[in-house]
């Protein structure tokens, strides 16, 4: 068995990873399939953590196109994040795993609230941390929240696994001459405005160094090949600098 290259990995899905075959809302068998990954990757002796979005239940920022207060509509969508994240809890808990959720937004009852301290001591100790809410501000996508939590509990690579197997030229879907990026640097995916995260979230990570790879979630066993540094998805990178 290859040996693990990356100790602490931070896990970004999509809220529309839950789907499964549903239009909308959180089909059980996606919520098994992902705990099953995780508790994959976290007994191969990788320390994990994992941000899911909250796009299957709600979008903030569609909210607000269409006319709700901006900050109201993004409390809406964090709290869209909460859900999935309990959920996924609740998936991780019933295979055993110890599972917590910490969130940007204070709610005692439902969860525990995020402090970076109690993130890097936890997570150090092998539980597994969903950290729910984004950064618990509004005007942040969870792309960026994902990105904050990764460097602040010094993660050594960010995955970014959604229902595509990497990041294209132009949308797969529409173009069938679509080409795939193997790998990237990320002044290329700003530059050439590709589909990865939010500017925002990318600045953050090239700032940090922070090495991020884009796969299909429904990859049977891509998360632990990556965290033994197989080639999937498409991988960023920041650029170094010649001296």
């Amino acid at each position: 068995m290859s040996k693990i290259k990356y100790k602490r990995i931070l896990v970004k899905l999509s809220g529309e990873a839950l789907l499964g075959e549903q239009a909308s809302g959180i089909d059980p068998r996606m919520i098994d399939k992902l705990a099953a990954e995780l508790v994959q990757l976290r007994e191969s002796g990788v320390e994990v953590g994992c941000v899911i979005g909250g796009g299957n239940l709600l979008r903030g920022a569609r909210l607000a196109d269409g006319g709700t207060d901006r900050v109201r509509a993004d409390h809406m969508g964090m709290l869209a994040t909460v859900m999935n994240a309990l959920a996924l809890q609740d998936g991780l808990l019933r295979l055993g795993a110890v599972a917590v959720v910490m969130s940007g937004l204070d709610m005692p009852q439902v969860c525990e609230s995020y402090t970076q301290r109690d993130a890097r001591r936890r997570i150090a100790a092998g539980e597994i941390i969903i950290f729910a809410a984004g950064t618990g501000s509004p005007y942040f996508t969870t792309d960026t929240g994902a990105g904050l939590r990764a460097v602040e509990i010094q993660a050594d690579l960010m995955i970014k696994a959604t229902r595509v197997d990497g990041i294209y030229d132009k949308d797969p879907l529409e173009h069938a001459d679509a080409r795939r990026y193997t790998n990237l640097h990320y002044d290329q995916a700003i530059d050439q405005r590709l589909a990865v995260m939010d500017v925002a979230a990318m600045i953050l990570c090239n700032d940090n160094a922070l090495e991020l790879v884009v796969c299909d979630i429904n990859r049977s066993g891509a998360l632990l090949d990556l965290a033994r540094g197989e080639s999937v998805g498409t991988r960023v990178s920041r650029k170094e600098v010649e001296k």
